[in-house]
C-alpha cells in the first residue's frame, strides 16, 4: 500500500469511527430502555463505561482528523489514540465474553449498543493496528490506563457517598461488582485499571512492531 493510499485509508477509518459515535449517541439518547440488566434510557447511559469509552474514542478520532487535514499534530495524538483504543477494546471484550453470555447477546447488540459494543470498537482496533505510528514510549501505557482508573474511582465514590440504592440492577452498583461482597469488589476495582494497563501494553507492542 502506497503512503497516499495508506493516508486515505487512515482518514476513512477515523471518519467511520466518528460517524459510528454520532449514530450511537443519537440512538442512545432517543431510545427507551428495555427490561433487563444494564439498561438505561437517555442521558443516564453516560454512567456506563462502554458509552464513555466510545464517546471518548469518537472525540479522539475527530481531533485526529483535524490534525491530519492541518498536516500537523498527529504524532502527538499517539497517547490519546492508545487510551481510546484501550477503552473500546475492553468494552468489546467484556460484552463479547462476559455480559453477552451472562445476560444474552440481543440486548447488547441492538440500536446504539450495536455501534458502541461492536462496530465502533472493532473499527477502532483495526485502525490502530493498521495505521503506522512511531514507536510509543512505555509511559503511554500508564497514561492509557488513567481514564479507566478515574472511572473506577468515580464509580466507587458514588457508592460510598450515595449508598447502593435499590435492588440490583436498579442500584448505584449497576455492574454488580459488589454482589459478592466488598473484598471481591475491591479486587475487581483494582483489577479493572490493571487490565486497562495490560491491554494498553499489548497495543503498544503491536504499534511498536509496526512503527516507523
Amino acid at each position: 500500500m502506497s503512503r497516499k493510499d495508506h493516508k486515505t485509508f487512515e482518514i476513512i477509518l477515523n471518519l467511520i469511527i466518528v460517524i459510528f459515535a454520532v449514530i450511537g449517541i443519537i440512538l442512545m439518547l432517543t431510545s427507551e430502555a428495555e427490561e433487563g440488566a444494564l439498561q438505561s434510557s437517555g442521558i443516564e447511559n453516560f454512567k456506563f463505561y462502554t458509552v464513555l469509552t466510545n464517546v471518548f474514542c469518537g472525540i479522539v478520532a475527530l481531533i485526529y482528523l483535524v490534525c491530519i487535514f492541518a498536516k500537523k499534530g498527529t504524532e502527538k495524538m499517539a497517547a490519546l489514540k492508545l487510551a481510546a483504543v484501550c477503552g473500546v477494546a475492553i468494552t468489546f471484550a467484556v460484552v463479547a465474553f462476559m455480559f453477552g453470555p451472562l445476560y444474552g447477546f440481543p440486548n447488547f447488540y441492538k440500536r446504539g449498543n450495536l455501534y458502541f459494543h461492536l462496530l465502533l470498537p472493532v473499527t477502532a482496533m483495526i485502525e490502530f493496528i493498521v495505521v503506522r505510528r512511531k514507536k510509543m514510549p512505555f509511559r503511554y501505557t500508564v497514561f492509557a490506563a488513567i481514564p479507566t482508573l478515574l472511572y473506577a474511582i468515580g464509580y466507587l465514590l458514588n457508592i460510598l457517598i450515595n449508598g447502593l440504592g435499590g435492588p440490583w440492577p436498579d442500584t448505584n452498583d449497576f455492574y454488580g461488582f459488589l454482589n459478592w461482597g466488598w473484598p471481591i469488589g475491591i479486587v475487581i476495582f483494582t483489577g479493572i485499571p490493571l487490565t486497562a494497563f495490560g491491554v494498553a501494553c499489548i497495543f503498544r507492542v503491536i504499534s511498536n512492531k509496526r512503527g516507523l
